[in-house]
C-alpha cells in the first residue's frame, strides 16, 4: 500500500478512477449519493484546472482504492463563499480540502491521516493559514441510518477540527431512494494551519 500526492499530469490521469471511488463510497450513509460518472467528470474539471490543486491517492499496487483532493478555497468561490460571508475569514487564505474516499476494506489503517497530513502540508506550501472541509448533515432519525452508525466527528476533531458555526453551504443531488435531486446541508470545519 502506498500513498501519494498527485499534482499536474499525474492528478489528471487518476480522475476517472477518482470519480468511480466517489460513485461508490458515497453511495453510504450519511451521503446516501446516487451518482452518474458524467456528472463526476465534470465535478472534477475543478481539479483539472487549477494549478494548485492536489490530489492524494492510495493505491494497492496500481489500482487506486483512495483519494483525497484539495484546492484553494477561491477555486470553489461560486459554490462556498456565502457560507464563509460576515464571518472574518479572507478567502485567499483558506484552503478547501474536499472528498476523502477510501473503500471500505483499507479503512482503519491510518490512510485517512496521511490524506489530511498530505492535502494540510501542500495547504501550508500555499501560504494558506486555513484548512476547510464540510460534512453532510443528517437527521439521526434517518431511515437509512445504519444501525451502530459511527459518525466522524471525533476523527476530525482529534485532527484539530472544529464546526465552523454558521458557515454551511447547500447542494443538490439524488439520494439513492429517492426519484428526484434534493437539498442537503453541509457544516464547514476549520482547522489553523
Amino acid at each position: 500500500m502506498r500513498v501519494e500526492v498527485l499534482t499536474g499530469a499525474a492528478l489528471e490521469a487518476a480522475l476517472d478512477d477518482v470519480a468511480r471511488l466517489r460513485i461508490s463510497v458515497f453511495r453510504a450513509f450519511p451521503y446516501l449519493y446516487d451518482g452518474d460518472f458524467a456528472y463526476e467528470r465534470g465535478y472534477l474539471q475543478t481539479y483539472r484546472e487549477s494549478e494548485n490543486a492536489v490530489l492524494v491517492g492510495a493505491f494497492d499496487g496500481d489500482r487506486l482504492v483512495g483519494a483525497s483532493t484539495g484546492t484553494p478555497l477561491e477555486d470553489h468561490a461560486e459554490d462556498f463563499a456565502g457560507a464563509f460571508e460576515g464571518k472574518g475569514f479572507d478567502l485567499s487564505q483558506i484552503f478547501y480540502c474536499a472528498e476523502s474516499v477510501l473503500l471500505p476494506e483499507y479503512r482503519g489503517h491510518g490512510i485517512g491521516h496521511r490524506f489530511f497530513d498530505l492535502r494540510e502540508a501542500h495547504a501550508r506550501e500555499l501560504g494558506r493559514r486555513y484548512c476547510v472541509f464540510c460534512g453532510v448533515v443528517r437527521p439521526k432519525d434517518h431511515p437509512l441510518r445504519p444501525a451502530g452508525y459511527a459518525p466522524l466527528d471525533p476523527f476530525w476533531r482529534k485532527r484539530g477540527y472544529e464546526p465552523l458555526d454558521g458557515a454551511v453551504a447547500r447542494f443538490r443531488w439524488k439520494d439513492i431512494d429517492q426519484e428526484v435531486e434534493t437539498e442537503k446541508p453541509l457544516q464547514f470545519w476549520i482547522r489553523a494551519l
